[in-house]
């Protein structure tokens, strides 16, 4: 009887795509198991070429093909939808499998493309940094970040109570983030960057409600930035967008290469959005851990550099809502699904990742 029931879902078309997306996840599941196999042979393989020939087929153009394709896809799904309705030859059954086999589709093409990087070796054990870290050495690290950061910011400014204002386009950040992962590529080349094709996303507004400063699109490795967020983060974003494009899916590792090639850029105020940045998440990380510390190095930070922080601040709550809620619900559950354990808050893991790093190094 099993037989035979199989045999009439293989004899019918219909069933075919919604019996390989079952498969695709099977099979997903299992070479998850296999990180170096995956690292190997398709983050530092297939991986390598279709993402530059997506790159360099796109590049080029002045709008995100991405966006626009998403867009056209919302477009046909509701003109679908509605013609569905239309339609009541079809049985729920019928519609169930309909969908399935979109999925089926978008969910090999998103795993082919882009996806899979999420099951390859942590950068942690290709760089060999420890995982672990005491407060000294968070401590230690931070006091040091913050001597950094304000000494560019004096730089820049002249004024410890002025905040940066940033002086370039957003056109001229996608160019001249270029030398930072040039400069990071000499010392790490794993690192290095070709055949840039990084956009102003056509849903700047609808990724500020979300929450979001940007993001990749796997289907066409478009680094796609949120215009409207604060000039001074432009950097650092786009870096982070960067590095996603290079195959590192980690949230929180494609942070810490977006540090690394904002610092390694000779212009100041990249290396300022990168300090800055990780700053950022090293204070809010004592303000978890230790209140009472984290005042007494909030007190140590040039005003200006709080007065930036609070022009993001101000940015971010201008655009809250509960839409923002929903899709980091959304995108906490999303990651979880693709092996990052910690979801949204892998973030701001990258902590871990720079105070390891720097242990015996310089900043």
């Amino acid at each position: 009887m099993v037989t035979l029931t199989f045999y009439f879902i293989v004899m019918q078309k219909k069933y075919y795509l919604p019996l390989a997306l079952l498969i695709q996840i099977v099979f997903v599941q299992l070479i998850s198991f296999f990180p170096v196999l995956i690292e190997s042979f398709y983050s530092n393989g297939f991986y390598i070429y279709i993402s530059s020939f997506l790159r360099v087929i796109v590049g080029f153009l002045p709008f995100s093909v991405g966006d626009f394709g998403y867009l056209l896809a919302i477009v046909f799904l509701i003109i679908g939808s509605i013609k569905n309705r239309k339609i009541t030859k079809l049985s729920w059954k019928d519609r169930f499998l309909k969908i399935l086999s979109y999925v089926s589709v978008f969910y090999f093409l998103f795993n082919i493309l882009w996806g899979l990087n999420y099951y390859r070796v942590p950068l942690f054990e290709k760089m060999k940094i420890d995982k672990e870290y005491s407060n000294q050495d968070l401590l230690k690290f931070t006091k040091l970040l913050i001597a950094k950061t304000n000494s560019i910011h004096t730089q820049i400014t002249n004024n410890d109570s002025l905040k940066v204002v940033f002086p370039y386009s957003q056109e001229q950040v996608f160019e001249m983030n270029l030398n930072g992962y040039q400069s990071l590529s000499k010392q790490i080349p794993s690192f290095n960057y070709e055949h840039p094709s990084i956009k102003k996303s056509l849903f700047s507004l609808p990724l500020s409600y979300m929450g979001f400063s940007g993001y990749l699109n796997p289907f066409t490795n478009e680094a796609q930035v949120n215009d409207k967020i604060p000039m001074y983060n432009f950097p650092t974003t786009v870096t982070h967008e960067m590095a996603h494009q290079l195959g590192y899916a980690s949230e929180s590792e494609a942070n810490f290469i977006g540090f690394l090639a904002s610092i390694n850029n000779k212009n100041l105020y990249f290396q300022y959005s990168g300090y800055n940045h990780a700053l950022h998440y090293c204070l809010s990380n004592w303000r978890f851990r230790d209140e009472a510390q984290f005042k007494k190095l909030l007190k140590t930070v040039h005003p200006g550099i709080i007065k930036n922080y609070k022009e993001s601040e101000d940015f971010w709550d201008n655009y809250e809502s509960f839409v923002e809620t929903g899709f980091h619900l959304f995108y906490d559950r999303f990651l979880k699904m693709n092996q990052q354990k910690d979801g949204i808050n892998g973030y701001s893991r990258f902590v871990d990742l720079l105070v390891n790093y720097y242990k015996n190094k310089n900043l």
